[in-house]
């Protein structure tokens, strides 16, 4: 790792920004946020105080900073292109917030203009550097769980009363396929990562207890290329927060939910035995790759073409549901929607 401090500025100023700014604090100096910029000049002003950074009164005066090496991305999905290639263009590595974009054809286009400036394009897929994960990871390639044969995941959470009906995240323009696409995507990530690939993808979907426009329920079935079967399901309208990963190899399995931890169990074996993990600081550590992949000229380790990949098994989901079918995620990806 570099000891050059890498200077970014944050563009687009709400909840998450402040997450990842505060996530930047924690990298030892290794990502010092030094400017902002939101069209909201009472937005950006209480940032700059807070975080005791310079701000800027233009998109055009940001990225004219010749001191600003990277720019973090929190704008809505719907204007990611348009300001990531204006970053681009500017010579500004980005670090951009999933999804990496609501249609195929603008993650594509994110991922060609970054690499036409010759930036670094990261995109935020924190939970699949969590330990649990880390550590099921490991084992797979290790060998130890045999035949990956299908894997079942749950993220939820209660979301009733706690969101701005009409704010962009919450409405089918803004975040299609609702739950799915916000909070979903990450374990979509993640069952990429252990189980490889998703081939197609058959989803259901239902609005229940939320207002507004778009599903709170949604349960992807999903068939890997190497034919393990993976479902996950999703949800802002249960009681409370819970997250699970469970993943069946035929020499291995591992378990992982929210209360009880990490177990694992063997073949032949009758016990689960509980996996003691250290706690990662997941945020801090993807800010952390991105400046080292930025100034070592490597690519990080989700960049424009697996956050696009991800994005259309999503996209596969909503169109199942739509369609009431089974799609194929390579038809998803040689279209533009």
């Amino acid at each position: 790792m570099s000891s050059t401090p890498f200077r970014v500025a944050s563009l687009g100023i709400g909840w998450w920004s402040d997450v990842l700014a505060d996530a930047a604090g924690r990298t030892g100096g290794r990502v010092a946020i030094t400017s902002c910029f939101t069209r909201s000049a009472d937005k950006r002003e209480a940032f700059a105080d807070k975080y005791g950074c310079a701000s800027a009164e233009s998109l055009d005066e940001l990225l004219a900073d010749d001191t600003i090496d990277g720019i973090i991305n929190t704008t809505p999905n719907h204007v990611h292109l348009e300001t990531t290639r204006a970053a681009a263009e500017a010579g500004k590595h980005v670090f951009l917030d999933k999804p990496i974009a609501n249609t195929i054809g603008e993650a594509k286009a994110i991922t060609k203009t970054c690499a036409d400036a010759g930036v670094i394009l990261a995109v935020g897929y924190q939970r699949r550097r969590e330990s649990q994960f880390r550590w099921i990871k490991q084992r797979i390639d290790a060998g130890e769980f045999g035949t990956l044969v299908q894997a079942e995941a749950n993220i939820s959470r209660d979301r009733e009363g706690q969101f701005e009906l009409g704010h962009w995240r919450y409405t089918a323009a803004g975040m299609p396929g609702g739950v799915m696409l916000q909070i979903g995507l990450h374990y979509v990530d993640v069952l990429m990562m252990l189980l490889g690939p998703i081939k197609s993808v058959s989803g259901m979907a239902s609005q229940l207890v939320l207002p507004g426009d778009n599903p709170d329920v949604g349960t992807l079935l999903m068939h890997h290329e190497n034919g393990a079967v993976s479902s996950l399901s999703t949800s802002y309208a249960s009681a409370s927060e819970y997250y699970l990963m469970n993943v069946y190899g035929k020499r291995m399995s591992a378990y992982y939910n929210l209360f009880d931890g990490l177990r694992a169990l063997k073949q032949g074996e009758s016990e689960h035995i509980p996996v003691a993990i250290d706690a990662v600081d997941t945020l801090a550590e993807e800010l952390i790759e991105w400046a080292d992949a930025a100034q070592g000229g490597r690519a990080p380790e989700v960049g424009g073409d697996g956050a696009t990949q991800s994005l259309a098994v999503v996209m596969a989901g909503i169109k199942s549901v739509a369609e009431g079918r089974h799609v194929e995620v390579a038809e998803i990806l040689a279209s533009d929607d």
